[in-house]
């Protein structure tokens, strides 16, 4: 009975499934197994009723299973769901189920996390009490879409909307005879779990929003073929907020609400309104406006999407929610300096209804707001507006009493003010060093035109001539010259000068300022500094009493000079600080400040102030110029123009160069230092660059080369040193030599004795008229021993001139014999003759041999044929005078022309038997005879020469052949007075030694 038993619940439960279905052998095994062990408890649960009637209704949408059966009085059951094909537990649970009063079944609803489509599920139920159980009733097999019937591929969920962090399950059915590939979420591949033998499962967890079109899922078989898909659309139920309901015309009602978070659902999945059950479409924006007929007082709006929806209420009484709508049909009344603005209502309600209206007033991009109030309010009269100038107005109203909020606003309503005269120029003056200048003022801006200016008048007017003089000037100048010079002669220390401006509203009241005919220079005051900083100039000064009507500050570029573009502002009395700001300040230009006084007297300058808005590198170097003083090498510049300087100048920076290498040499912090002095530098060339710098920094610098030579006034203060100390050497030599004259003479230039001759020379000096000797022989005796058979000198007979060369050449030397001196024996007259010209060659001596010196009277020699000689009355014979009368001759100082032989040795003389009765030792004084060298000579002239002598006149001093020196007679006493003085340095140390007192 067994077996029988177990056979017929197979063949019911195939029944159930599929009559035509097969089962596979193990799932028969293992019904059978299963309903053995239900057998064999069937004793014990015989008591516990059977589940009966067990139905399944299943809903898709939901993935729901409701399970119902009828069990009796019990009220525990196990519920058991299996994956039919592949007999998988699913849901295994007790649950305790009360039984339906009316019908008496129990019911449990059981939702499946894959959709309901994607394969079959078997359904059994037992009671239980405790540990006892009852059989399990019939199996209830739900169908799914993966049967053999159903052949084409499939995917579920289709269209699914799920809500936002929600995991979702979907699976892909896959079509007969074919192998499943790969499932994509987007263009994800996510991991797929076998559930049947055609049905694959992916899971996706914790979802984000998708987008307008959901997100795409796809299954591919293994061919990578496209099998079929399914969307999936991820969001959020609706969530309204701020619902709130009000009336715009006293009648019907307007109720608003802001849509509040995203719902991420579109289309027929997006979510629909309803207030008191009337669906309002609510526009597309985020705030909600939705119209009712009438006001009702309470509200309720209802949100809903397929995900959910929200509720939101409201309630009010009608005069506390009063939003009156924009004015329409604007229109003004215009003037300069205000506008009245009148509209009209939509509704004729607002008419006595109490009104507060804004007005909102924009003029060249500013917009200011002002409130009115009044029952019905419907005009205002805006003030305070700009003449000729564009204007426009928006309004809205509220209610005033049980205000509840600002109605629409109004389109914008524009409108334009009538012209009107011009507000005062704003003047000012500005005067150069030659007491010219200009009159100039501000262009005036449109809202102190009020109006499109014509012209501007210019007034000059002297108080004290009561004269004046007016120009028209062109409405786009806005300067006049101006000239002291021709005010000169007015009496008044001062010109009132004044600007009106003209436009089609009228003349502006006018505007002056006294200038004064002294105008004070404006370098007679110290500029001090000023600092930008954070864009501007802070000037500061000390209060000035006498400025009663305030001050002015003008500045202008310091590069300028002469009728500058000056600008300036004008403080208030009792202010001490003003801070200058302008966008036309540029780095790099020095501006100039200046503070002036103002009141009933003539302006009056009061400080000054000098400044960069940013100091750069001066922008052109300076020019470097260098030179040698001395030893020392002085650089030297011209300082920087101020347009080149952008900055203050602190100093300058010398460098050396050697090559690639610059060295500082010095920093000069002297702005105004012109030149620079190096010094210890040996001769070579250098290269210096002189550098300029600011709180910038340093220029690019100018560069010089010099040449450093030796200094020539060393040198020539050398020389000079060593002249001055030789000429010092000489002066002490000279002083030495002058006290010591005495030993000096001795030593160095020793007196010539005089020579000693026995018997009387003299004799009466007499006109000699007497042929020109022919030379004579006179033999000197070098040695000084002498042969004493010799005692007298012996003349040698003269031989003709034409034999005297082959005479001389045959004489005998004869060592013991004097040496021949040859020699005109005549009265030499010392006054200097002159001959027609010269004969060199009669001036020239002839040595008669190596023992023999010739002693000639050359002195300018001219032969005998160029001169003129008188008639010799006498022979040749008479020439020959002995050398005792000559000597007595001499000694009878007949003239002292004569020449007498050279004196020798007192020994000489003695040897010669010519002694003298004077002792050796005695100087010889009285007798300065014999021949020495002459240092000043003259010609003598012939014509005396014939008169006193009828001997031929000699044509100079007898000189030694072997010397250059002239020989002079040596006169008597009074003979110096007729020498000449020898320019020579010997013959002057002579003198003064001879000169000299012993």
């Amino acid at each position: 009975m067994c077996r029988r038993g177990h056979g017929q619940s197979v063949a019911m439960a195939r029944s159930s499934v599929n009559p035509g279905s097969k089962f596979s052998s193990s799932f028969a095994l293992h019904i059978c197994v299963l309903a053995g062990l239900l057998a064999s408890h069937t004793l014990a649960t015989d008591a516990l009723p059977v589940p009966q009637q067990l139905s399944i209704l299943a809903d898709l949408a939901a993935q729901q299973l409701s399970i119902s059966w009828v069990g009796g009085a019990a009220t525990t059951f196990d519920l058991t769901i299996l994956r039919t094909e592949l007999d998988e537990t699913v849901f295994f649970e007790t649950i305790s189920v009360a039984s339906n009063p009316t019908s008496g079944r129990q019911q449990w609803n059981w939702t499946s996390a894959e959709p309901l489509e994607c394969t079959s599920l078997s359904v059994q139920v037992r009671s239980r009490d405790g540990q006892s159980t009852s059989k399990w009733s019939d199996t209830l097999i739900h169908q799914g879409n993966d049967l053999p019937t159903n052949t084409k591929a499939q995917v579920y969920p289709q269209d699914k909307v799920v809500p936002v962090g929600d995991n979702t399950t979907i699976c892909c059915v896959v079509k007969e005879k074919r192998r499943f590939g790969s499932m994509f979420l987007g263009n994800t591949t996510l991991a797929s779990k076998l559930i049947s033998r055609r049905t694959y499962t992916i899971t996706v967890v914790n979802q984000r929003p998708s987008g307008p079109a959901g997100t795409n899922v796809y299954c591919l078989d293994d061919q990578k073929t496209l099998m079929d898909g399914t969307v999936v659309f991820v969001g959020y139920p609706p969530l309204p907020t701020d619902f709130v309901c009000e009336t715009r015309d006293l009648t019907t009602t307007v109720c608003q609400w802001n849509v509040g978070r995203e719902s991420y659902l579109y289309g027929k999945r997006g979510t629909n309104y309803f207030i008191n059950g009337r669906r309002c479409a609510g526009g597309k924006l985020e705030r909600k406006v939705c119209p009712l007929d009438e006001w009702g007082g309470n509200w309720t709006l209802v949100a809903r999407n397929s995900l959910g929806q929200h509720e939101l209420s409201d309630a009010s009484e009608l005069s506390h929610r009063v939003c009156p709508v924009a004015p329409v049909q604007f229109s003004a009344v215009t003037h300069a300096w205000n506008a009245t603005v009148l509209w009209q209502w939509e509704h004729d309600s607002y008419y006595s209804l109490s009104l507060a209206c804004q007005v909102e007033l924009t003029c060249m991009g500013v917009k200011t707001k002002r409130t009115f109030t009044g029952v019905g309010l419907r005009s205002v009269v805006v003030s305070n507006l700009y003449p000729d100038e564009d204007h426009s107005v928006k309004v809205r109203c509220g209610a005033q009493r049980n205000f509840w909020k600002w109605g629409d606003w109004s389109e914008a309503f524009p409108f334009r003010t009538n012209v009107t005269f011009p507000d005062a120029p704003d003047v000012w003056v500005w005067i150069n060093g030659d007491n010219t200048g200009q009159l100039v003022w501000k262009p005036m801006t449109h809202r102190q035109s009020h109006g499109q200016i014509r012209a501007y008048k210019v007034t000059f007017w002297s108080p004290e001539e009561n004269e004046q003089h007016s120009e028209v000037i062109l409405p786009n100048s806005f300067a006049a010259p101006v000239n002291l010079s021709h005010f000169a002669t007015f009496s008044g220390d001062r010109i009132v000068a004044s600007v009106i401006a003209e436009n089609m509203g009228g003349a502006s009241p006018p505007s002056s300022v006294l200038i004064p005919l002294n105008w004070t220079d404006k370098e007679s005051i110290a500029a001090s500094r000023a600092v930008y900083a954070d864009g501007i100039f802070p000037l500061s000064w000390q209060s000035n009493e006498n400025a009663t009507c305030g001050y002015v500050v003008e500045w202008h570029q310091g590069s300028c000079t002469v009728n500058c573009p000056v600008k300036w502002i004008k403080v208030a009395p009792g202010s001490s600080n003003a801070s200058i700001e302008s966008a036309d300040f540029l780095p790099g230009v020095r501006y100039h400040f200046s503070l002036y006084s103002c009141s009933s007297e003539p302006v009056q300058l009061l400080q000054r102030w000098q400044g960069y808005m940013k100091e750069l590198v001066p922008s052109s170097p300076v020019t470097l110029a260098a030179h040698q003083e001395g030893s020392d090498l002085v650089l030297s510049w011209d300082g920087i123009p101020l347009v080149s300087r952008r900055g203050f100048i602190l100093g300058y920076s010398v460098y050396i160069s050697d090559g690639s290498t610059s060295t500082l040499l010095a920093n000069i912090t002297d702005p105004e230092a012109r030149a620079y002095r190096v010094k210890g530098y040996s001769t070579g060339t250098y290269k210096f660059t002189v550098k300029t710098y600011t709180s910038a920094g340093e220029d690019t610098g100018a560069t010089a080369s010099v040449t450093l030579e030796r200094y020539a006034d060393w040198l020539i203060l050398e020389i000079l040193t060593s002249l001055g100390i030789i000429a010092l050497f000489m002066v002490i030599l000279a002083f030495i030599c002058c006290k010591k004259r005495n030993w000096v003479k001795k030593a160095f230039y020793p007196d010539i004795p005089e020579p000693k001759l026995t018997g009387v020379w003299s004799r009466t000096q007499g006109p000699l008229d007497v042929k020109p000797s022919p030379n004579s022989v006179v033999h000197i005796v070098e040695k000084p021993e002498w042969d004493s058979s010799k005692e007298m000198l012996v003349v040698i007979p003269e031989e003709d001139e034409g034999d005297e060369g082959q005479m001389i050449g045959d004489e005998p030397v004869d060592t013991d014999e004097p040496t021949s001196i040859r020699y005109y024996n005549q009265v030499v007259d010392e006054r200097p003759i002159r001959p027609r010209f010269p004969d060199s060659s009669a001036s020239s001596a002839s040595s008669l041999d190596s023992a023999r010196t010739d002693v000639t009277y050359t002195g300018i020699q001219t032969s005998a044929s160029s001169l003129v000689w008188p008639a010799d009355p006498q022979g040749p014979g008479e020439s020959h005078q002995p050398l005792a009368d000559l000597a007595a001759a001499a000694a009878a100082g007949g003239g002292g022309g004569g020449y007498k032989p050279q004196m020798q040795t007192t020994a000489q003389t003695q040897d010669l038997g010519l002694a003298s009765p004077e002792s050796p030792s005695e100087p010889q004084a009285d007798f300065s005879g014999g021949y020495k060298p002459q240092s000043s000579w003259h010609f003598d002239s012939p014509t005396e020469a014939g008169e006193g002598s009828g001997l031929m006149p000699s044509l100079g001093s007898p000189t030694s052949v072997a010397s250059t020196q002239f020989l002079l007679p040596d006169g008597e006493d009074g003979g110096e007075e007729r020498r000449q003085p020898s320019s020579s340095a010997s013959t002057w140390f002579t003198n003064l030694l001879s000169s000299s007192k012993p």
